[in-house]
C-alpha cells in the first residue's frame, strides 16, 4: 500500500488502542450518570419526633434523586458522560488529540467539578424560599445523599485521568 493511499483511508476506531486513562474517563462519566438515579438530596433531623414525622412522609418528599433536584444536579454528570464518550470515541486519533481533545476533557471536568461544588454549596436552593424557611425553622437539615458523593468521586477520577492524559500528550510531542 502506498503512502498516499494510507493517508486517504478513513481512520477507524480500534478498541485496543483506547488507553486506560480514556477508559477511566468513560467509566467515570458512566458512574456519574448512574449516580443520577441514587439519592442526591436527603432531609433529616436530630429531633426524634421530627425524624419520625419525616419517615412517615412519602419517600419522594424526603429523598430526591438528581432528576428532582434541579439542573445543577443532573447537568454536570451528563456533561461528564458526554466528555467521557468523546474521549473514548475520538481519543485514539492523533489528529484529534493534537487538536486539543485532552485539554478540552480537562476543561470539561473542571467545569463539572465547579458546578457540582456550586450545587453542593447551594444544596437548599432546590426548595423555594418559603419551603427553605420552613425547613430551617423546623430544624430539618438538607444533606447530600450517596449519589451526590458518588458523582463527586467520579468527577475527581475523571479530572485525574484528564490531567494525566494532558501530561502524557505533552510527552508524546
Amino acid at each position: 500500500m502506498s503512502r498516499a493511499t494510507k493517508r486517504t483511508e478513513p481512520a477507524r476506531f480500534r478498541l485496543h488502542a483506547v488507553t486506560w486513562r480514556q477508559w477511566l474517563g468513560f467509566g467515570a462519566g458512566l458512574l456519574a450518570t448512574i449516580a443520577l438515579f441514587l439519592p442526591w438530596t436527603v432531609l433529616s433531623s436530630d429531633d426524634p419526633e421530627l425524624a419520625a414525622a419525616l419517615s412517615e412522609l412519602p419517600a419522594a418528599d424526603v429523598v430526591r434523586d438528581a432528576w428532582s433536584s434541579g439542573v445543577l444536579a443532573w447537568g454536570p454528570p451528563l456533561l461528564l458522560l458526554l466528555a467521557g464518550v468523546a474521549v473514548l470515541a475520538f481519543g485514539q486519533f492523533r489528529a484529534v488529540r493534537v487538536a486539543g481533545l485532552p485539554q478540552l476533557w480537562l476543561v470539561a471536568t473542571i467545569v463539572v467539578l465547579a458546578l457540582l461544588v456550586l450545587a453542593w454549596v447551594g444544596i437548599g436552593w432546590q426548595f423555594g424560599a418559603e419551603e427553605h424557611a420552613l425547613l430551617d425553622e423546623a430544624g430539618v437539615a438538607v444533606a447530600a445523599g450517596f449519589g451526590r458523593y458518588l458523582g463527586m468521586v467520579a468527577t475527581v477520577a475523571s479530572f485525574v485521568a484528564a490531567l494525566l492524559e494532558v501530561l502524557a500528550s505533552r510527552r508524546r510531542r
